[in-house]
């Protein structure tokens, strides 16, 4: 029997497949636990139709990222913080505080997690940071940092 996997099935098979499996298996087991439904035209074009979808979604984002990328690259981020006689930071700025800037002075929201450097900026100057908008798509942008 025919079957289209609507959801993960360990050993089985993936979302979206369809594949040949066993009439009891099928019915006792997939059908039965939601896992799969049986592959009719109409089951088989729906799958189609979601694939397409999720095609043009990706590419969307895709497109949106490359986007953000290239006005992000064109920003400074200015962040004013205490500093000692030698330049240094006291504390460090952190991700977060870089997220909140870039959000409050260009109005991009970035997430914290996708920035680097992990471990903050603990010098006075200019200093680049990296930010992962997508699977294949990264922007770096520049943090200056001055006394308070």
């Amino acid at each position: 029997m025919k079957v289209v996997f609507i959801k993960d099935c360990k050993g089985q098979g993936k979302k979206g497949e369809v594949k040949n499996v066993a009439d009891g298996y099928a019915h006792n087991y997939l059908i039965k636990n939601g896992f799969a439904i049986e592959a009719t035209s109409g089951a088989i074009k729906t799958l189609d139709i979601q694939k397409s979808k999720a095609a043009q979604l990706a590419a969307d984002e895709l497109q949106a990222a490359k986007d953000l990328k290239e006005k992000i690259e064109k920003c400074t981020v200015l962040i004013k913080h205490k500093a000692g006689e030698d330049g240094r930071l006291f504390g460090s700025i952190t991700t977060k505080q870089i997220a909140e800037a870039m959000e409050k002075q260009f109005g991009f929201s970035l997430d914290k997690r996708k920035l680097d450097p992990h471990e903050g900026i603990r010098i006075l100057g200019n200093t680049e940071i990296h930010v992962k908008l997508h699977q294949e798509v990264a922007a770096t942008f520049v943090v200056k940092v001055i006394e308070e």
